[in-house]
C-alpha cells in the first residue's frame, strides 16, 4: 500500500477484501458519507432524546465549610425520553462546571450543524 491509499480502502484491504472491492465500497461510501452521518447521528440522538429541562441558579448562604458560603450552583432537571419511557435526571453544578457543560454543549451543536 503506498501513502496515497485512501483511508477507507486501507482498511477494507486490510480486513481482507480485495483491492477491487476495497476501491468500490470506498467510492460507494465518499459518495454517501453525508447522508450515512446523518442517519447515524439521528438514531444515536433519539435513543436518549431531551424532552424537557429545567434549571434553577442559587447561592450557598451557610455551610459548615467556610470556604463553601457564597458560592453559586445551578441545579438542572432533564426530562429524558428512554425508549417510551420518559425519565428525569436531576443534576448539580458548580458555575465553573456550569460554564464548562455549556461550552461542550456548544461544541456538540455546531457539530450537529455542519450535518444539517
Amino acid at each position: 500500500m503506498d501513502c496515497g491509499v485512501h483511508p477507507v480502502i486501507s482498511r477494507m484491504l486490510s480486513a481482507g477484501l480485495d483491492e477491487e472491492k476495497a476501491r468500490l465500497f470506498a467510492d460507494k461510501w465518499s459518495s454517501d458519507v453525508a447522508v450515512l452521518t446523518r442517519l447515524a447521528v439521528g438514531r444515536t440522538l433519539s435513543i436518549n432524546q431531551l424532552v424537557d429541562m429545567e434549571w434553577k441558579f442559587g447561592v450557598t448562604a451557610a455551610s459548615s465549610e467556610l470556604e463553601k458560603a457564597g458560592t453559586i450552583f445551578l441545579q438542572l432537571k432533564m426530562v429524558v425520553k428512554k425508549g417510551n419511557q420518559l425519565e428525569p435526571v436531576y443534576v448539580e453544578l458548580t458555575l465553573p462546571q456550569f460554564y464548562s457543560f455549556l461550552h461542550e454543549m456548544e461544541r456538540a451543536k455546531s457539530s450537529l450543524d455542519c450535518f444539517t
